[in-house]
């Protein structure tokens, strides 16, 4: 296995190469921030996964600080999210994931619990103070004891019913883990009275105890997030009918934009309100279905790492987990697509409405310009009436002058008739008028 980087990426660091990337370091090593226990068997190891929602980090570690000789423990321990401690010559492992924490000890098994014992009671015998357990922090998730031992896996009738035995008598799912054949995996998935599942790894002596590691850390992982992916479960059942009512509702609202029986703002309001309804909906669950989906994806990585076999008469974990997981996950996907489906059709109906008001907007201002136009129209044929009768009334004004002006004259003794002259004015006066209203009304309309 490589060893984890060093190299401080400083500019004085011995190195042939350039200066590292501030990440380097970190992002090399997470392959090592995890490594699986050396388990020498038999061994019983005592696993608790704990949802950790709302809790910090420092109240793990001030309770990982309650252990036998930890209390010198400093806070930096947990800064990697992993941490093995000796307690008592056992391991204690704990390791921090962004929606769970897990705590595993490492115990060797009581003679009592060895292959051939009827449904051990293995509380009894836990290394660890049960007190200290029912403490940790946090909401349980998943508790398994599991049981890694000797056995002899020629003799398959008589292991696999000294495994039933071992487990309580209930039925079992069980693979030969392993190309070679290397290793048994037995369970039943049931819950006992303690809170805890029971898992039995019976391999043949031998067994190094970095494989024996390697098959605790898979199976330990394949329960934890089968629990985990089935979180997403209840909330797809009880989204089941918001979004039956959340669909008849869309319905109804199509049918009245299609009929036109319902009023614009009344179909927008209405619309509104369920696109906020279904938006709601999916910023609450949609990283649980997120989530259901990655952890189920891992589910399926560590089975296939198994590399699992059938034994005569049970199943194997594979064929349970694809029997009774995979419905689950089916639901919880359909609901996802359901969800992000109505969305797309409450954005498509949003548009159809906007569409028709935008129609209906059209008209509106159509018709407007049309009553502007008419009214223009309107106005310029009363301007041109106005226009009339101030020509006429200019001009009568200034005949009107022209005449007095001629009287004048006849009053001077100049030899003029007065009516006569006021009259042969009247076509060059009224000619006149006209000419300097529509300069005017020609200057007017070119500085607009």
């Amino acid at each position: 296995m490589s060893t984890p980087v060093e190299n401080s990426g400083e500019p004085g660091a011995a190195s042939l190469l350039p200066v590292d990337d501030a990440l380097r370091a970190v992002l090399h090593n997470e392959v090592h921030a995890r490594p699986s226990a050396r388990v020498r068997l038999p061994a019983l190891i005592v696993y608790v996964a704990v949802l950790n929602e709302g809790i910090p980090r420092e109240a793990e570690w001030e309770h990982l600080r309650r252990l036998p000789g930890q209390q010198g423990l400093a806070p930096d321990a947990l800064a990697n999210n992993f941490v093995r401690l000796r307690v008592a010559g056992n391991t204690v492992k704990w390791e921090r994931h962004s929606e769970f924490t897990r705590y595993s000890f490492v115990q060797s098994l009581p003679d009592g619990a060895l292959l051939g014992a009827r449904n051990p009671d293995l509380v009894a015998s836990l290394a660890i103070d049960p007190t200290w357990l029912r403490a940790i922090p946090g909401r349980t998730i998943a508790a398994i004891q599991l049981a890694l031992l000797h056995g002899d896996l020629t003799t398959v009738d008589a292991t696999l019913a000294q495994a039933q035995d071992w487990l309580g008598g209930q039925a079992l799912v069980a693979s030969v883990m392993g190309n070679n054949g290397h290793s048994w995996a037995v369970t039943d998935f049931a819950l006992r009275d303690s809170g805890f599942e029971r898992m039995l790894v019976v391999a043949p002596p031998g067994t190094r105890d970095t494989r024996a590691g390697r098959i605790s850390q898979r199976l330990l992982e394949i329960e934890t997030y089968r629990l985990m992916a089935l979180r997403g479960l209840p909330v797809a059942k009880a989204l089941g009918t918001v979004l039956g009512e959340a669909e008849r509702a869309l319905a109804d609202i199509t049918a009245a934009l299609e009929h036109k029986s319902v009023s614009d703002q009344q179909l927008l309001d209405t619309l509104v309100a369920l696109a906020a309804r279904i938006e709601r909906a999916m910023a609450e669950h949609a990283y649980r279905f997120s989530a259901t989906q990655a952890y189920h994806t891992l589910v399926v990585q560590r089975i296939a790492e198994l590399r699992e076999k059938a034994i005569p008469g049970t199943q194997t974990l594979g064929e349970f987990m694809q029997r009774r997981l995979s419905p689950a996950m089916a639901t919880v996907a359909a609901t996802a697509q359901r969800l992000a489906s109505l969305s797309e059709r409450v954005t498509r109906t949003s548009a159809l409405l906007r569409t028709r008001v935008d129609i209906a907007t059209e008209e509106q201002n159509r018709q407007l310009l049309e009553k502007l136009t008419r009214g223009q129209d309107l106005q310029l044929r009363l301007q041109t009436t106005v226009e009339g009768l101030s020509i006429a009334a200019i001009s009568y004004y200034m005949i009107s002058l022209a005449l007095y002006a001629a009287k004048a004259l006849k009053a001077a003794g100049v030899p003029i008739h007065p009516e006569m002259a006021a009259g042969a004015l009247i076509p060059l006066v009224l000619w006149g008028v006209w000419r300097a209203t529509r300069r005017l009304h020609d200057k007017l309309q070119a500085g607009r």
